[in-house]
């Protein structure tokens, strides 16, 4: 009886192994193969074949390009963290890689939200709680390939990037003093708008960081600091709308810069 139940777990043990289909594949049979998955938008399916292409061609260059589109694979994919893994990994193993800008590059854009400049923040979530980290590591990435690598053909997009974060990241706080304006905390909104006006420089948002801190200081009753700060919004903006109107109308929005 005990044979046949330790035969019986053997031939389950061997059922529930699938068969590799590509144990026969040569390296660019694996590559055109994981290519084709990813032009179909099948990026699961893509990043296993790259995983086993890079173990393959080990030493090879066409296992560095499988690391760097396994990468790529992942970001589409929307898992932003393997993404950033294989990267750092790729650039730990290859610091000498003709491909290196592109693994910057690639490691900025997978932290950069398109979607930073609209700032859609939920009407009852503190501002104040919401995480900027992934930008500001977006930034230094874009950062490092603009200083390393002036010539590449990604710089120039890499520096546009790099100004909509600044310009997102300096947007942010002057949301964030907004929002504890509008509920009357001018203690709090003054110091946000304090630390957008100290942190950034030749940004769209400086103009409402002013008018903030102006509003603020007025409804603290502090009538000099509500006067500096008027004199400086004055003289830097004079034809803006929150001097010439005491707010901002529809126009096209502040982050849009390509």
């Amino acid at each position: 009886m005990v044979p046949a139940l330790l035969a019986l777990a053997v031939l389950a043990g061997c059922a529930s192994k699938e068969a590799d289909r590509t144990e026969n594949w040569s390296a660019n049979k694996l590559y055109a193969e994981a290519k084709d998955e990813m032009n179909a938008g099948a990026y699961d399916k893509a990043i296993p074949l790259y995983e086993k292409l890079e173990g393959r061609a080990a030493g090879t260059p066409l296992a560095q390009q499988a690391q760097l589109e396994r990468a790529y694979a992942q970001y589409k994919a929307n898992d932003a963290a393997q993404a950033q893994a294989t990267l750092d990994r790729f650039m730990k193993l290859h610091p000498a890689s003709p491909a290196y800008d592109y693994a910057l590059y690639l490691k900025g854009i997978t932290n950069f939200n398109d979607n930073l400049g609209t700032l859609n923040f939920v009407a009852r979530q503190d501002l104040s709680e919401r995480d900027q980290k992934a930008a500001k590591e977006s930034f230094e990435a874009f950062k490092e390939l603009v200083t390393r690598f002036p010539e590449s053909r990604y710089t120039p997009d890499a520096r546009s990037r790099m100004q909509y974060i600044v310009n997102s990241l300096a947007q942010y706080e002057v949301h964030v003093a907004r929002y504890y304006y509008g509920r009357g905390a001018y203690v709090a909104a003054i110091n946000r708008a304090q630390a957008a006006l100290a942190d950034y420089r030749d940004v769209p948002a400086l103009e409402e960081a002013l008018f903030i801190l102006m509003k603020s200081y007025d409804a603290l009753g502090m009538t000099q600091l509500r006067d500096d700060a008027k004199r400086v919004l004055e003289k830097n903006y004079p034809a803006g709308e929150y001097v010439t109107k005491g707010r901002r109308t529809a126009s096209d929005p502040w982050w849009k810069i390509w």
